[in-house]
């Protein structure tokens, strides 16, 4: 195994991997060593965890150039994407804790049932203690650094894993946090599976992951060994409806943003997309011209563009295009897009229209910049084939009328739900951002996040002369009475 390091010389220019030799043995003496230190940061107040907070703000916003080039050296993503996509929300996942993070902290009181009069009963938010956070490629910036300042917030010690199919972002990410962190409260460790594998195998107190569905169940399960609670960000196969009613133009705007952003590597990304018959034809037509407004360019000429970026790797970009021709050959028709370009894993913004229910590219998650169409003949329809499969991170809904939309999210399920819109709820941190079933456990997001990393611990305070003293035994014919005439009247 090894643990990969880069120089900020090497950050600034191109990225130049260096690695050194660790050891199961290094994770233990770093999880021991974050177990003491978890015991201290549990007695800190907010001042001091907004100190801490402060500092990750500010190594993220020196560093803001280093994180690009690394972003695009991994998988060409543009310096304008970086921004808005990885930077922006980090900074506003921290904002958030740093203005909130002293009321989060507060203990909460609660009701006291008339059954125990006279006690005070309170809610105290204690953290977690030793997390492990094991992050993306898709956004593998945002995605590492967002729920650590969530763990900060709540006062743990974290243990990281980026994603080594990005491996300068991780190298940057290491470099960062060792600004401001020791290892003791904060420690980063790259490299492959086994990694993964060996961290997996300590009991933390905690594990946040974000991934696929498949690895989600590996972890959970090496989780359940430990008895650890976790939290998994998953994804599934996230729809968009648009209704009868539905504005086209508007809908083919923002279900094309959403849709090729990251070049379709989000896990919030519109999957698929479910549309009558009659309004297919006039869908597409919008949607080219979005999209061509969008990259400024022809389909031919996509491959020029500064703002798409790449497919993270080859064995992805396999799986990605395999879909095209699987659904091609089961009756699909490639309306707009379909260029491959395998020496840099390019993938054009793909449109399929008359795509099959059983083709390949209708089961999986996506992962790429590919939109299936499959149309309906009624409402009822559309929400049948969203009910067939597993739960998703995500629904959109296209219309003018609030009942459609009403109607719609009575009979369905997912993590998360937008109305005349993709992606945009992840960016409210009042929302709770998270899946259900086969697309999450647990949520994050704001005070959210602060709760997924803190133990909600019960305190109950009762006076000198307490009422349950009533019911000690004896069971006589009093204290029976008193019990009877509790359950009648006081519960």
């Amino acid at each position: 195994m090894t643990q990969a390091t880069l120089s900020a010389a090497n950050v600034s220019n191109t990225a130049v991997i260096q690695t050194k030799s660790f050891t199961p043995k290094d994770i233990d003496r770093i999880f021991k060593a974050q177990k003491k230190k978890s015991l201290e940061l549990r007695l800190t107040n907010y001042k001091t965890r907004i100190q801490k907070l402060k500092k990750l703000k500010d190594v993220v916003l020196k560093y803001q150039t280093e994180i690009q080039k690394a972003l695009h050296a991994d998988f060409r993503k543009s310096a304008g994407e970086v921004d808005i996509t990885e930077i922006l929300p980090t900074i506003a996942e921290i904002n958030d804790a740093i203005r909130h993070v002293k009321h989060w902290m507060r203990p909460k009181n609660v009701l006291t049932p008339p059954t125990l009069l006279g006690a005070t009963s309170r809610i105290v938010y204690e953290p977690k203690g030793v997390c492990l956070v094991i992050a993306p490629w898709n956004y593998p910036f945002h995605l590492a650094i967002a729920p650590l300042a969530a763990a900060i917030a709540a006062g743990n010690t974290v243990m990281l894993k980026p994603s080594e199919f990005t491996p300068n972002t991780a190298n940057v990410i290491n470099l960062m946090l060792g600004e401001i962190f020791s290892e003791d409260e904060v420690a980063v460790f790259e490299g492959d599976v086994t990694v993964a594998t060996a961290l997996l195998d300590v009991p933390f107190d905690h594990i946040f992951f974000t991934g696929s569905t498949p690895v989600g169940k590996i972890v959970m399960a090496a989780a359940a060994k430990n008895l650890t609670t976790v939290t998994l960000e998953l994804g599934g196969k996230s729809p968009s409806i648009i209704a009868e009613d539905a504005d086209l133009k508007v809908a083919a705007e923002r279900i094309m943003w959403g849709k090729f952003l990251n070049a379709g590597q989000t896990c919030v990304a519109p999957d698929y997309l479910l549309i009558p018959e009659s309004k297919v034809e006039e869908f597409v037509k919008h949607a080219k011209d979005t999209t061509e407004s969008f990259f400024k360019s022809k389909p031919e000429n996509f491959t020029a563009s500064t703002d798409f970026c790449r497919i993270v790797n080859a064995k992805n970009f396999s799986r990605v295009s395999s879909y095209i021709d699987d659904a091609v050959k089961k009756g699909a028709k490639i309306a707009y897009g379909g260029e491959l370009r395998s020496s840099d894993n390019f993938i054009a913004p793909t449109i399929l229209t008359n795509v099959s229910l059983d083709a390949k590219i209708m089961e999986d998650e996506i992962f790429g910049p590919l939109l299936p169409i499959v149309t309906y003949k009624s409402l009822d329809e559309a929400i049948h084939i969203i009910n067939e499969k597993p739960k998703p991170l995500a629904l959109y809904i296209f219309t003018k009328k609030r009942s459609t939309s009403k109607y719609v999210l009575r009979r369905t399920s997912s993590g998360g739900a937008v109305i005349n819109d993709v992606i945009l709820h992840l960016v409210n941190p009042n929302l709770p951002f998270g899946g259900v079933n086969h697309s999450g456990h647990g949520s994050y997001h704001g005070v959210f996040g602060f709760k997924t990393f803190s133990h909600e611990r019960s305190v109950l305070q009762t006076p000198k002369a307490s009422i349950a003293k009533l019911m000690y035994p004896p069971y006589s014919s009093f204290v029976r009475l008193i019990v009877r005439l509790t359950t009648k009247f006081f519960v």
